[in-house]
């Protein structure tokens, strides 16, 4: 395990599990009980000289080939898949899983009980709510026009309120706010802030109201 840049040493310290198993973390961490770090994994990245230390909550899962940087405050019961990289001042909540392939591209903010799947990429400065759902291989976005008129340069990142829904492979363009309870469909690129309850279909999508059997909150059988 290599941690940190700028010529910093690697200083790993153990922790023991519940199933007395001993794992490795950089040192630059502050891990709650019962947390699970793969050997592999780095939990405090040192991106500069004077960033802080990596927080993590109780019982969370840190996979293998997983990245936290310093100044990341993860809640308790996180769960990452493989391979994710978490940037830095990045905040979540509990009981977010985030699957494998995943970025979170920093200065992100995450509720509770959030469900990010495989390969979704969450830009700068985004805001995601409680009981949110992003479906594999979506993507959000938080440059309107990439290398072009930097002089108006302000990365905004999408704003997903609570109970949001969005579908696998849809995108989610800079700023727009999805209410309230709305689902995006798979596949769908959103331009336009969506309403509370709404359903976004298309490229560009557009809006109608959600189906009445679809208005209720999300829910997993298990976090």
């Amino acid at each position: 395990m290599k941690s940190g840049s700028g010529g910093n040493k690697e200083t790993l310290r153990s922790i023991r599990n519940k199933a007395g198993t001993e794992h490795q973390y950089d040192v630059y961490a502050e891990c709650g009980q019962d947390c699970r770090i793969d050997p592999s994994a780095i939990v405090g990245f040192r991106y500069k000289e004077d960033c802080g230390k990596a927080r993590l909550g109780s019982c969370a899962t840190i996979r293998a080939l997983t990245i936290v940087y310093g100044d990341v405050t993860i809640g308790s019961y996180v769960n990452t898949g493989h391979h994710v990289l978490i940037r830095e001042k990045t905040v979540t909540g509990d009981r977010i899983v985030i699957g494998s392939g995943t970025i979170i591209d920093g200065n992100v903010s995450i509720g509770n009980f959030v469900k990010i799947e495989s390969r979704v990429y969450i830009p700068t400065h985004t805001t995601i709510g409680d009981y949110v759902f992003i479906g594999p291989g979506a993507v959000l976005t938080n440059d309107r026009y990439p290398l072009r008129r930097r002089a108006e340069y302000d990365p905004r990142g999408p704003i997903l309120e609570n109970n949001v829904t969005i579908g696998a492979n849809a995108t989610v363009l800079p700023g727009v706010r999805i209410g309230e309870g709305a689902m995006v469909g798979a596949g769908s690129v959103v331009t336009r802030d969506v309403p509370p309850w709404h359903l976004a279909l298309g490229s560009p999508a557009r809006t109608r109201e959600l189906p009445v059997r679809l208005r209720e909150p999300n829910r997993a059988k298990r976090w």
